[in-house]
């Protein structure tokens, strides 16, 4: 039968044959990002676990993007909590002030690569489904299990795709496509549901303009497909 590209990345890094939309797995993770903002509570219930040590330092990225420079002197604590676990759990992926957002940075810097999971503790970590990634935010408590395991569960999602064909107007971009296509099916029409951008028009966009498509589909699971 044939599968979605949700069901044979969840398939893969959960090490079994194949799933279905509905089944519990337990996934492995390829990529786990947290930032300045909802990092130093995943950091502190990371501490409450009580393992000594994340599971694979190379795989945490941790950037600096949301409060930067700080604004606050809670802000400022925040970034002590985050410069202390990078430090002291030898995380060599942390990106400082001024390399950029979050999302864009993931990508820019190398660590996203077709048919990972990626997870971030921040909602619009769903663009990275736009390299062919399965990605999604997820809760800071998740996050700190992430930390400690480099697994965790998901409810493997039902797919929808949305095909669009033809060619955009002047001055008609990805982010007026996208918003059309939230119009129609509403906030909550695609929750907890993969969704799959394909046709000629995905297929002419950019990579930047898929990102776009992605991103805007937070708080969902989101695979991107470009055919």
């Amino acid at each position: 039968m044939p599968k979605t590209m949700a069901e044979k990345i969840l398939a893969k890094a959960a090490g079994i044959e194949e799933v279905n939309a509905g089944e519990i797995v337990m996934a492995n993770i390829d990529v786990a990002m947290t930032h300045d903002l909802t990092g130093p509570l995943s950091v502190e219930s990371f501490k409450k676990i009580g393992v000594d040590e994340v599971w694979d330092p190379e795989k945490v990225v941790v950037i600096f993007d949301h409060q930067v420079p700080a604004d606050s002197l809670e802000a400022a604590q925040n970034h002590l909590i985050m410069r202390e676990f990078v430090t002291t759990h030898k995380i060599n992926n942390f990106y400082d002030l001024k390399e950029g957002v979050c999302h864009q940075v993931l990508p820019e810097k190398g660590h996203v690569v077709p048919g990972e999971v990626v997870v971030g503790t921040d909602s619009h970590t769903c663009t990275h489904g736009a390299l062919g990634a399965f990605s999604t935010g997820i809760g800071s408590t998740d996050m700190a299990m992430v930390f400690a395991t480099g697994k965790l569960w998901f409810k493997v999602p039902e797919t929808i795709r949305f095909q669009i064909d033809g060619k955009l107007g002047p001055h008609v971009y990805s982010k007026d496509v996208v918003l059309d296509i939230i119009g129609q099916i509403g906030a909550d029409g695609a929750t907890y549901q993969a969704c799959e951008f394909g046709g000629e028009t995905t297929s002419n966009m950019s990579v930047s303009d898929r990102m776009v498509l992605c991103n805007m589909a937070m708080g969902k699971w989101v695979v991107k497909l470009a055919s």
